[in-house]
């Protein structure tokens, strides 16, 4: 099976970010990338922009992944702007605060259908989309807190442990034909609840005592579509915030 094949890559909620960052670095690694976005697309336009001045090829891809129907339409729209697409990274989140006194059908349909069904079914379009021969990567952005629960994000949590037992299981279930990995990513850029100094006062609980840069998350995406005989592992670049979390006032619900 090819290993090396054409490098087009599809990165989900790529318009800022994390996705952004992604989509930059797999740029200069030489991959076309397919830029998704939902609502910020001036933001997806200027990633886009970036990719092709310094000589890239990419272009914006509009999708609700709350719609099934487009959803399953992605991969194929990427491909018909791109050629063959080879790497799914699925990193659009929803990312909402929610607990179990609070949690809703809405916040959990939110939750479940971003950032766990329609990851799954862009890796089911992959897998049938992928030319004969030629093996595919995805890499899903998790969270460290699949490893190291807490107590907070009910819905969010639920959906990203479910991501990454989705990982494991299609890493055997689809091998060899794709290998599945996944990011955690730690504290690396202030929520829409957070202040900068709430930001602060998170990250400085972490054994590194920094933040997670978004280069390095896009560095640790980048390693294992290099690694050809790894799958079904997360890597955590979180500052070591997986190895222990404290029940602190400064890292409560407001300051996530």
């Amino acid at each position: 099976m090819n290993t090396l094949p054409a490098r087009g890559a599809l990165i989900t909620g790529a318009g800022r970010r994390i996705g952004r960052a992604i989509a930059l670095d797999l740029a200069r690694a030489g991959w076309a990338v397919a830029v998704h976005y939902h609502t910020s697309a001036a933001a997806a336009e200027a990633v886009v922009a970036e990719i092709t001045e310094g000589g890239g090829r990419a272009c914006a891809l509009a999708c609700d992944l709350m719609r099934e129907a487009d959803t399953e339409t992605l991969i194929g729209r990427a491909e018909d702007a791109l050629g063959p697409i080879t790497c799914l990274v699925n990193n659009a989140s929803v990312f909402e605060s929610d607990r179990p006194e609070t949690a809703s059908r809405a916040s959990w349909d939110r939750a479940m259908e971003v950032n766990l069904r329609a990851p799954f079914v862009l890796i089911q379009a992959l897998a049938a989309a992928l030319p004969a021969g030629v093996q595919g990567n995805v890499v899903n952005i998790l969270d460290q807190r699949v490893w190291r629960l807490t107590p907070l994000f009910t819905s969010y949590t639920v959906s990203k442990v479910g991501l990454w037992t989705l990982t494991q299981t299609l890493a055997m279930a689809i091998a060899p034909r794709l290998r599945i990995n996944a990011v955690g990513p730690g504290p690396t850029l202030p929520s829409l609840r957070q202040t900068d100094a709430q930001f602060c006062r998170q990250w400085s609980k972490m054994p590194l005592k920094r933040a997670v840069a978004p280069e390095e998350i896009a560095g640790a995406v980048r390693f294992l579509l290099d690694a050809p005989s790894i799958t079904g592992q997360m890597i955590a670049v979180d500052a070591g915030q997986h190895l222990g979390w404290t029940a602190d006032a400064t890292l409560l619900a407001d300051d996530e």
